[in-house]
């Protein structure tokens, strides 16, 4: 019965043992010296300049959120898409309350500034 998840979980252990060993062998072949050098954060051969991280506006994450938010329910229009006969006008009027609440959303979005970019 349980025959055909024999291959997922030969493949979850050799993916398992191939990670394990590739920690395994950097950890016992690797350089174990740190200098300062080594340290540094690397930027294309040049001298870093200021620290290594820097603030980032809160409104950039605001807008990756937004953006994710939306295409993300903008994915749920496919399947609906492909049973769209089958469900019929139940399916039409449960996409089209699920575009109002969206759009809902959106407008709020916009009204509040969140989608400008300065």
């Amino acid at each position: 019965m349980l025959l055909p998840y024999i291959a997922i979980a030969v493949m979850i252990a050799v993916a398992t043992f191939i990670a394990v060993a590739a920690i395994g062998l950097g950890e016992l072949f690797g350089p174990k010296k740190k200098t300062k050098v080594k340290e540094e954060p690397y930027e294309s051969g040049f001298a870093p300049i200021g620290p290594g991280t820097r603030r980032m506006p809160v409104r950039f994450y605001l807008i990756a959120v937004l953006f994710i938010l939306f295409d993300i329910e903008v994915i749920f229009f496919l399947p609906w898409a492909v049973v769209f006969r089958q469900l019929g006008l139940f399916g039409l009027v449960e996409m089209a309350v699920f575009i109002v609440i969206l759009l809902v959303g959106y407008i709020y979005a916009w009204k509040k500034g969140a989608l400008e970019w300065e």
